[in-house]
């Protein structure tokens, strides 16, 4: 199961060696020599670490049963760059993705810009040439510093939960995480939240008020009232803050009826959280759980809701990837149960936990782990009856590799 080759790679590639750096100066100089088309469409922006996905694809999909012409920019992807931007209901054509990052290109090897950079610029000409009218932004990273906020004016923003992740660049606890996520904020802007930790909410209330922003918090949904498209009892908190973007924006102007939203909500799909998946006869349940509060998360899932997702109570058997600048140990000691059984395989294409090191710092688990040398050795290995479904979690990156190896192998794929 060897990783294709990036289609993108020869116009992505070379901007690779600046990495991970973040900040708006170089995204907005660019933006100017390219003719502001981040400028022709409005936009509203959700941040966080966890859900950032979900909210976004509910508020695009109620956007779009509103007959409002609507875009989705969102990251990462989990087999094509053309995932991430979205016009209208349909992802961006390849020709037209490469026709845009080859229009960047000479600007931003002008102004030094990351990969992220070149791609969100890409997409903004991409959104100003569909002539869209309202663009869902979903953060890459942090918020304050990240190219998404280079749009000028996010009227609506929404939050999603803020955990401990990418605390190399974000600082190492939730209040300086929640700091630069709330660096996202604007003067006017209406913010909604689901409810979040002390210290997060402290941080949030504290940025609001500071930069004259409204921020309202908002209880999960009932989801008996409000059914949506998603798996899982986290989507309470997501749909929630969905809604209030969504009627922050029909106070605003937007003609957003409650039964588009309805009907956006019941539409909406989000690949590889929580999906099940039948790969070669054998039944499989899909999930990034790529940190610890995901991690959490679905644990919790899985005991509460087994027979949602095709799972029989019992030990169960793990296809684990995790990268290696993950919190690894602690991802794995979250999702395993007592007689649970892991396999634990590399992330293709990335450097990622191996059995050994897991082995090591984590000796009560041993027992419990085995190692593979590739994903589809590991799902032979831990193939069970089809009433108990292998997980596959610990990285969006695996899940994506895992989905484009099937889709290969289906009939037409």
């Amino acid at each position: 199961m060897a990783a294709e080759p990036d289609p993108f790679a020869d116009l992505i590639e070379p901007f690779s060696r600046r990495g991970v750096d973040l900040g708006l100066d170089r995204l907005q100089a660019a933006l100017a020599e390219l003719g502001h088309p981040e400028r022709r469409f409005a936009a509203v922006q959700v941040a966080g670490t966890n859900g950032k996905g979900s909210i976004c694809t509910l508020v695009h999909q109620a956007l779009l049963a509103a007959g409002i012409r609507a875009g989705l920019y969102t990251s990462p992807h989990l087999v094509s760059w053309t995932e991430r931007i979205r016009l209208g209901d349909a992802p961006i054509a390849a020709p037209d993705l490469r026709r845009h990052l080859e229009t960047a290109t000479p600007v931003a090897q002008r102004h030094q810009l990351t990969p992220f950079e070149l791609v969100t610029a890409a997409a903004f000409l991409a959104f100003a040439e569909a002539n869209l009218e309202l663009v869902v932004l979903e953060v890459g990273l942090g918020g304050r510093l990240d190219a998404t906020t280079c749009h000028p004016h996010r009227p609506v923003i929404g939050f999603a939960s803020v955990g401990l992740d990418h605390a190399e660049f974000l600082g190492p606890d939730p209040a300086h995480i929640a700091a630069e996520k709330a660096g996202v904020l604007q003067p006017g802007a209406v913010a909604i939240s689901a409810p979040q930790s002390p210290e997060v909410a402290a941080v949030l209330n504290a940025r609001a008020a500071a930069v004259g922003a409204e921020l309202r918090w908002l209880e999960p949904l009932d989801l008996e009232r409000w059914p949506l498209g998603l798996p899982g009892a986290v989507q309470a908190s997501n749909g929630a803050v969905a809604l209030g973007m969504l009627r922050a924006l029909a106070e605003r102007g937007w003609p957003i009826s409650e039964a588009a939203i309805r009907q956006g909500f019941a539409a909406a799909r989000w690949p590889g959280r929580l999906q099940q998946l039948i790969w070669r006869g054998q039944p499989l349940l899909l999930d990034g759980a790529h940190n610890l509060p995901a991690a959490l998360a679905l644990r919790s899932e899985l005991d509460a809701h087994p027979e949602r997702h095709g799972l029989a109570p019992g030990p169960r058997h793990w296809v684990l990837g995790m990268l290696a600048n993950k919190q690894g140990p602690a991802i794995l000691e979250a999702l395993l149960a007592p007689h649970d059984r892991a396999w634990i395989v590399p992330v293709p294409g990335h450097a990622s936990w191996s059995h050994a090191a897991l082995a090591v710092t984590c000796p009560s688990l041993v027992d419990q782990l085995q190692p593979a040398s590739e994903l589809e050795a590991a799902l032979l290995q831990a193939r069970v009856a089809a009433a108990r479904p292998t997980v596959v979690a610990g990285s969006l990156y695996l899940i994506g590799h895992l989905l484009e190896q099937h889709s290969k192998e289906k009939p037409g794929g």
